[in-house]
């Protein structure tokens, strides 16, 4: 019998197959759709993590911010040896009398929900930025993944003409033969298939750095490797692209421009404290005196700290007055500018629609047309190869028209989505 059906050595065989297949499972590699990278993004990208983690710590602050001071505590001991009588003792019982001093801040009314509010709308902002920083790398995402579908669709359309040229080649190679055409056709198709190789060469040397730029935003090794993009944001209905109702959204929901308001309402309770800077505040305490072992005084306390110092407090209701019209000026110029690149945008998606549309139902038919026409007198010695080549390029133009124009729209609408905060 053959050693290698022997059932030990049968059994040996599976369990090593069985130990390279956990060692290597099959798992479905990200780059097919956008949403699949959003959700890694989500979880892993290093960016996003600090800045969740800084908006955690800022509502973290809100709670402190509205509480009172702890109280203070103190013990004095009085007359350690008693008169000289005896040695220095620290028992509060053997020395000539002990105070406690238990005092309590009590900033005066109103302060401290200002000082509340304050934190609440610092920690508004930080929740601003956080999703303004998501925003950003959603939509930097989606830019790179449609530069992957656009590399994809040129290598494509590139390896497609590239098998046309070599058809063209050889039916320019049997006209050669039969004396009916020059070897300069020849010469020239394979020059085209050159050239074209060569363009494939920088498709795929630009392709390997577009999936490492999106590796990094994934927080994955740079070459790690993807999958072919293979489904492309559909176009967005011509509803949802209306400015009026895209406006409206983008002043309600913009990343920035919540933050920015967060941070105008911060600065108007920030306003409001000080000038109530201007009223003390208070500090009460109460002081028991111990003599042996009982307690015989009994104090109360009342301290307020005088405003003396007017100059400083003007110079900080100054400084408010100055933070609040910097904070205002500064929504009202993010306001300006998000809705400047909201209309750029739409203007450059309907523009990259419109483009698609021409070269797919003119445009590329047209060359179509033209091209088979040139085929058919080529081969029946009405035109040169010259003119075979610039119908072929009329083909190649049109279809890279529609790539291009079709990888526009997608940046075009990231855009957008980025200015909304939310998907369209």
């Amino acid at each position: 019998m053959n050693s290698f059906h022997h059932p030990a050595r049968l059994l040996a065989a599976a369990a090593l197959a069985t130990c390279a297949f956990a060692a290597h499972p099959q798992e479905s590699l990200p780059g097919a759709d956008v949403q699949t990278l959003l959700a890694i993004a989500k979880e892993r990208n290093p960016d996003y993590a600090s800045m969740r983690a800084e908006a955690q710590a800022a509502g973290e602050r809100v709670t402190p911010a509205g509480a009172f001071p702890d109280p203070r505590f103190r013990m004095e001991l009085m007359d350690i040896t008693k008169m000289g009588e005896q040695n220095p003792s620290l028992w509060p019982g053997n020395v000539g009398g002990t105070k406690y001093t238990l005092t309590q801040e009590l900033p005066w009314f109103g302060k401290r929900d200002l000082k509340r509010e304050i934190a609440t709308f610092d920690a508004e902002g930080a929740q601003g930025k956080a999703q303004g920083t998501w925003s950003e790398l959603a939509a930097r995402i989606k830019i790179a993944q449609a530069q992957r579908l656009y590399l994809h669709g040129n290598r494509k359309l590139t390896l497609e003409i590239l098998d046309l040229m070599s058809r063209l080649e050889k039916i320019a190679q049997v006209r050669y033969a039969n004396g009916l055409a020059a070897q300069q056709d020849v010469i020239r198709a394979q020059v085209e298939q050159t050239t074209m190789r060569s363009e494939l060469v920088t498709l795929e040397a630009e392709a390997r750095q577009a999936n490492a730029r999106l590796n990094a935003l994934l927080a994955r090794p740079a070459s790690a490797p993807l999958a072919e993009p293979a489904l492309a944001r559909p176009w967005p209905a011509p509803a949802q692209l209306d400015f009026a109702a895209l406006e409206e959204r983008v002043r309600s929901r913009n990343p920035l421009l919540f933050a920015e308001e967060a941070r105008v309402r911060s600065a108007e309770k920030g306003r409001e404290l000080a000038y109530k800077n201007r009223i003390p505040d208070f500090m009460v305490g109460i002081q028991p005196t111990q003599y042996q072992t009982s307690f015989k005084e009994w104090t109360l306390m009342l301290e307020v700290n005088i405003p003396l110092q007017q100059e400083t407090r003007r110079a900080q209701e100054r400084e408010s007055e100055a933070m609040l019209a910097a904070a205002r000026s500064r929504r009202e110029a993010v306001a300006n500018q998000v809705l400047s690149d909201l209309s750029e945008n739409l203007a450059g998606i309907d523009a990259a629609r419109r483009i698609e549309n021409l070269a797919t139902s003119s445009l590329l038919p047209q060359a179509e047309l033209s091209f088979n026409s040139a085929l058919a007198s080529y081969e029946a010695t009405k035109v040169d190869f010259a003119t075979l080549l610039e119908a072929q390029r009329a083909i190649r133009q049109a279809r890279q028209n529609q790539i291009k124009a079709r990888f526009e729209g997608q940046v075009r609408q990231a855009e957008i989505e980025k200015l909304l905060g939310e998907e369209l």
